[in-house]
């Protein structure tokens, strides 16, 4: 029997079910621009900041950077496409979603509270999974990068868990795609330094005058990766816990069972009603065009003769510089204009993009073409992605957030990782023309969903 301490459903509190209109709401409509901007300099954008960096951190680890490391390693195209199938543990975190949003960690939960226990446990094993990371060798053995990228993962997608219930009840609903722009900015920042980052810490490892392939610079740079973390764990033991909601006590595991993992899903549903389809169809392609395109990126760049060096700066720095633009552009557009514009606006940049990549195969090693295609992709993945961030915020019910918020997230990246597994072997089949023109097509039936959806009436928080 389950202890009667495991919380349950909770207490008659107000349900906070956010509220989403197509239009700007009247609170940020009577406010001038000025008023806007200064919510990026509150104390709770300012730690989502850095709670950004910790998240975004370990995606590159286990995607981007790591292909780019394989292909040097002369793994192939098709085995990196599969490996990215590690990635579908951020599709499945719904499942342990609600182990994060009820179940306490011992010690670590009466000492830090809910969501910032399950934060530091998530960062803890992020940083031991990247030193094993660190000390693999790809060309012997692909199982222990599997495993390491899989722990990484796993570790990845539990903390995006508690942070975006730890995100969604410091706040507001006014400030939410204020605070979206400040994780995706922690978050970009954060990729700069696991994608320019650890490229330049491996080009700078390499012992000169050696030709080839160098392991030693790959385990210098994840190590250092490793170290990075660190910053995570101390941004959440400084941060402040989220005002505690109290929970009734279940009686036995049967009621915990139904409370924790039946009845967010079923909330939603209520709420929601003959429209929960289309939203979830919604969620569910969102990003299907970058998601998929995103896999062959980097093999493109190394296949199209581009150094370390350049793919640094221009794709991992000034790409990432340019998708904090986009995020903070779209933030404010979605406070101003109301989010399912912005949305739309989104969905239309983020396709019309992929097929400059397309373009930019048929032009060889060009460096100034590669930083306009950059400039173009990113700042359009920038304004989709605080949008959407802030449409799925307004979704969840606060009694929820977590379970709920994993549920929509895991959703947008199922059916884009599935079919990203397949990327190597088209780009092999097909070349990466066609592949950079089928993931722009890719992204059409998403126009027809949001419009589908900004038509919808969307329940009032009661």
């Amino acid at each position: 029997m389950m202890s009667a301490k495991i919380p349950s459903s909770p207490a008659p509190i107000s349900t906070a079910a956010s509220s989403l209109r197509d239009e700007a709401s009247p609170e940020v409509d009577n406010k001038g621009w000025r008023s806007i901007w200064t919510v990026y300099a509150e104390a709770a954008t300012l730690r989502m900041l850095l709670l950004g960096f910790s998240a975004g951190l370990p995606l590159l680890l286990v995607f981007g950077t790591l292909s780019f490391w394989l292909r040097e390693a002369g793994i192939d195209r098709t085995t990196i496409g599969y490996l990215s199938w590690v990635g579908l543990a951020y599709a499945f975190k719904w499942v342990w979603a609600p182990l994060v949003d009820r179940l306490p960690i011992p010690l670590l939960t009466r000492w830090l509270g809910r969501r910032r226990s399950w934060l530091l446990l998530s960062q803890l094993t992020i940083i031991c999974a990247l030193l094993g990371l660190a000390l693999t060798d790809p060309r012997v053995a692909l199982t222990p990068v599997v495993w390491c990228a899989l722990a990484v993962a796993f570790g990845s997608a539990t903390q995006d868990i508690a942070l975006d219930a730890y995100r969604i009840e410091s706040a507001d609903t006014q400030r939410q795609a204020a605070l979206a722009a400040a994780y995706q900015t922690g978050y970009r920042i954060a990729m700069i330094w696991a994608g320019a980052g650890a490229l330049w810490i491996a080009a700078r490892a390499e012992v000169a005058g050696m030709v080839g392939y160098q392991q030693g610079a790959w385990q210098t740079a994840y190590f250092a990766m490793a170290v990075s973390m660190l910053l995570g764990v101390a941004t959440v033991l400084l941060s402040p816990e989220p005002a505690a909601r109290v929970f009734q006590p279940s009686r036995n595991a049967a009621e915990w069972l139904k409370s924790a993992l039946v009845e967010p899903f079923a909330d939603f549903l209520r709420r929601y009603g003959k429209h929960a389809a289309l939203i979830l169809a919604l969620i569910a392609i969102y990003r299907i065009s970058d998601v998929v395109m995103g896999i062959m990126a980097n093999p493109f760049y190394v296949d199209m003769g581009y150094t370390k060096d350049e793919v640094a700066a221009v794709t991992k720095i000034y790409g990432v510089i340019m998708t904090l633009v986009g995020a903070f552009v779209g933030g404010a557009l979605a406070m101003r204009f109301g989010v399912m514009k912005v949305l739309m606006l989104g969905a239309v940049l983020s396709a019309g993009s992929n097929l400059l990549f397309a373009w930019l195969g048929t032009r060889g090693h060009d460096v100034n073409a590669l930083i306009f295609v950059i400039s173009a992709d990113n700042l359009s993945s920038g304004i989709a992605s605080a949008a959407f961030i802030a449409y799925l915020s307004s979704l969840t019910n606060v009694n929820y957030s977590a379970t709920q918020y994993a549920l929509f997230s895991s959703m947008m990246l199922l059916l884009p990782k599935f079919l990203a597994g397949y990327s190597g072997k088209y780009v092999d089949t097909f070349g990466y023309s066609q592949f950079f023109t089928a993931t722009a097509v890719l992204g059409l039936p998403v126009l027809v969903l949001v419009w589908f959806a900004s038509r919808m009436k969307t329940p009032v928080a009661q």
